[in-house]
């Protein structure tokens, strides 16, 4: 896909919601399955279910997922798709290239071993490895425009206001 493919596919989208703010609101769902045996929850995602469960740090066996783990390939999913669309409108040449991502944890928190421990990653890092001939300046602009419009990283970065609510009986 090239800059004038990726304005004609998202013109009409950006001429929707400038015209109507509302229908820019999507609301996103997850879902997890507590039901079955042991320490997981069964994530339905668009493309498979995945088995969360215990890191081995905090007592699993390291064979499901960890939550923690998919947080940082969300981060790199999200980021490398901005990246991609970025360089696209803006005609930088992204040969290829990876993007990672690495996070601390101290497991003395999750695991209320020590109060003064934070429960979550204390830091993120976001890393991009691109092949490419541009000129540094034109890296440091597709690096600052992805990091402005990727919807992980800017979550991550302005955490949204969160709220937790539990019901019985299975009602939603």
């Amino acid at each position: 896909m090239d800059a004038n493919e990726l304005r004609a596919l998202q013109a009409p989208l950006k001429e929707k919601y400038k015209a109507d703010s509302s229908s820019a609101m999507v609301t996103l769902k997850a879902q997890g399955d507590l039901s079955g045996d042991g320490l997981a929850c069964k994530v339905s995602t668009s493309r498979a279910l995945i088995e969360a469960g215990l890191h081995p740090a905090t007592g699993g066996t390291g064979l499901l997922a960890c939550s923690g783990d998919m947080l940082l390939e969300a981060l790199v999913a999200c980021a490398g798709v901005t990246l991609k669309a970025v360089a696209t409108a803006i005609d930088f040449r992204v040969k290829g290239g990876a993007v990672r991502a690495e996070g601390d944890l101290d497991f003395r928190g999750t695991l209320g071993v020590a109060k003064d421990a934070p429960v979550g990653f204390a830091e993120i890092r976001l890393f991009f490895d691109l092949e490419t001939e541009e000129p540094q300046e034109q890296i440091d602009a597709l690096i600052k425009l992805t990091e402005r419009y990727c919807v992980v990283f800017q979550t991550l970065n302005r955490p949204p206001k969160l709220s937790v609510t539990a019901v019985v009986g299975g009602g939603r």
